[in-house]
C-alpha cells in the first residue's frame, strides 16, 4: 500500500514492543503517545508529515486532539488498524470511553481508508459492538478460532495454595512464567513467598511507581528474573514469546480475563502450561472486587454490575465444571469442539493420569524438544543472547527459541539457506546471519572432530 498506516493501540508498552520488533524487521515505524516529550512528539510528527514512517501507533485518547487532527491532515493514510478492538464495547472486560471515539476521528478525515479491526477475546456480543459502534461497512469477518492446542489447562483445587504454588515452580525448572493475584497485597505475599524459596521473582501491580513497574516488567522480559507475580495490571501488550507457565492464584473475574492472561503462555507454539488454583473465597473475592468497583463509579450502572456478575459466574461454571476444559472455554466464545481434548485437568483425569505428577514437559512435548542437537540450540541460543546484550535488546526480539529450533533443524550452510528458515527474513539475515551462520558452521567442525 501507498501511504500510511494508523494503528490505534491501546497500552504504551504495547506500542513500544511492537514499534521495537519492525524496526528489528526493516519496517520504518513510531509511536505517539503520553510517554515522548514535546520535542520528541513535534519530531516524530515532523516525520510522519514526510513520509518517513509505513506504521504510526497512536492511543486512542490522542485521535481527537487537535494536535493529532492537524498533523494527520494532508497525510495518505492506507488504513486504520484498531488493535484489542473489544476495547470498544462495555460487553468487553477492558471498556475503555476513548475507543467510541475512533469512528468519529475517522469521519472527520478527507476520505475514509479501509479500516481493520482486531483482537483474541471476543465473545459473539462483543463481535457485534465492535462492527457497530466502529461504523465497519460491510466488514469481511476472519475468525482464526480460539483453540491453542500447545496450550494444558489446568485447574486445581489445592487446600494449600502456596504449598501446590511452589511444587509447580520446582516442575517448571528454570523455565519463565507468570502468576497473577487478584490482589496487590498477594501479589507481594506471593512474590515474598517465592524469594524465601529462592526463586526470583518480580512483582508488577497499579501501586508501584511508573519506574518500579518498568524495571520490574524490564526484569522479566530480559530474562533477569524467572517470575514475575502481577495483578492483571500486567499483560495487555506483553508479547515475551517464550512463557512457559502461566498460573492463576486467584480466580479471574471473567473468562475473557482468564483467556488472554493465561494466552500469553506459549505464544512461540512450543508446549506450555496454564494452572487455575482455586478455591470456593475466589468467589467471594470476585464478588467484593465487583462490588468495589461499582462502589467507586460516580455514576454506578447497575447494568454493568449485573453483567460482570454474570461474567465471574461463568468463570466458576469453568472452575468446577466436569467436562473437558478446552470445550468449556471455546463454548464460551461461540465454538465448538470435541468432547476430549487429551491435554486439560478433567481429560487428563479421565486418562487416570495423576494430576500431582502433571509437569510441564510431559513425554509426548520431550519428543518435540529431542528432535534437535542440544549442543547446536545451546550454541544458537547463546550467540542470539549475545547479541541482544550488545544491541540491548530482550533476546527473543532477535530470534525466538522456535526459529532456534528450526535453525537446528535446518542447519543452513549459506545466506540463501538462511533466508528459508522460518522466522528470519532479509533484515535479520542482514544483521545476524553472519554471525549465525558462523556458529552453525564451528558447531559442525566441532562435530566432525569427535
Amino acid at each position: 500500500m501507498g501511504g500510511i498506516t494508523l494503528v490505534v493501540s491501546p497500552l504504551i508498552s504495547l506500542m513500544k514492543d511492537q514499534v521495537m520488533n519492525l524496526v528489528q524487521q526493516g519496517v520504518a515505524a513510531a509511536f505517539l503517545n503520553s510517554s515522548l516529550t514535546v520535542g520528541q512528539y513535534a519530531k516524530a510528527t515532523a516525520n510522519m508529515q514526510a513520509g518517513k514512517y509505513k506504521i504510526i501507533y497512536v492511543a486512542p485518547e490522542r485521535l481527537m486532539t487537535e494536535r493529532f487532527l492537524w498533523a494527520v491532515q494532508g497525510l495518505k493514510i492506507s488504513m486504520i488498524a484498531v488493535d484489542e478492538a473489544h476495547c470498544v464495547s462495555q460487553w468487553g472486560q477492558d471498556f475503555r470511553p476513548a475507543y467510541l471515539q475512533i469512528a468519529e476521528f475517522i469521519r472527520q478525515l478527507p476520505s475514509r481508508p479501509p479500516v481493520a479491526a482486531f483482537t483474541a477475546t471476543a465473545t459473539p456480543k462483543v463481535h457485534r459492538d465492535i462492527v457497530k459502534l466502529l461504523e465497519l461497512q460491510q466488514p469481511k469477518t476472519v475468525v482464526t478460532g480460539f483453540n491453542r492446542p500447545n496450550l494444558r489447562l489446568m485447574v486445581l483445587k489445592p487446600r494449600d495454595k502456596d504449598r501446590e504454588l511452589l511444587r509447580l515452580l520446582q516442575n517448571f525448572g528454570s523455565k519463565s512464567g507468570v502468576i497473577y493475584c487478584s490482589t496487590r497485597k498477594q501479589v507481594e505475599q506471593v512474590q515474598q513467598l517465592l524469594q524465601t524459596n529462592g526463586i526470583s521473582a518480580a512483582c508488577y501491580h497499579a501501586g508501584l511507581e511508573d519506574s518500579k513497574r518498568h524495571t520490574a516488567q524490564e526484569d522479566f522480559v530480559f530474562d533477569r528474573v524467572q517470575v514475575i507475580v502481577a495483578t492483571n495490571a500486567f499483560g495487555m501488550g506483553i508479547d515475551k514469546p517464550d512463557i512457559r507457565f502461566v498460573i492463576h492464584y486467584n480466580m479471574p473475574l471473567d473468562l475473557e480475563s482468564y483467556y488472554q492472561e493465561a494466552g500469553r503462555a506459549g505464544r512461540d507454539g512450543e508446549p506450555a502450561e496454564c494452572v487455575l488454583l482455586y478455591s470456593g473465597q475466589d468467589v467471594r473475592m470476585g464478588q467484593f472486587l465487583i462490588e468495589k468497583s461499582v462502589e467507586n463509579q460516580e455514576n454506578p450502572d447497575p447494568e454493568m454490575e449485573e453483567r460482570a456478575k454474570e461474567r465471574l459466574k461463568r468463570m466458576t461454571w469453568y472452575c468446577t465444571s466436569r467436562r473437558c476444559l478446552r470445550r468449556e472455554l471455546l463454548g464460551y466464545f461461540g465454538e465448538s469442539a470435541s468432547p476430549f481434548c487429551g491435554n486439560c485437568s478433567i481429560c487428563l483425569q479421565q486418562e487416570n493420569h495423576s494430576l500431582q505428577e502433571a509437569s510441564l514437559f510431559h513425554r509426548k512435548d520431550k519428543a518435540r524438544y529431542q528432535t534437535v542437537d542440544a549442543k547446536l540450540f545451546e550454541m544458537l541460543c547463546a550467540k542470539r543472547n549475545e547479541l541482544a546484550k550488545r544491541q540491548g535488546m530482550p533476546a527473543f526480539v532477535i530470534f525466538t527459541d522456535a526459529v532456534l529450533r528450526e535453525m537446528c533443524l535446518f542447519v543452513p550452510e549459506n545466506r540463501s539457506e538462511f533466508l528459508k528458515v522460518n522466522g528470519v527474513g532479509e533484515e535479520k539475515t542482514r544483521r545476524y546471519g553472519q554471525e549465525m551462520l558462523a556458529v552453525i558452521s564451528q558447531w559442525k567442525e566441532q562435530k566432525e572432530s569427535e
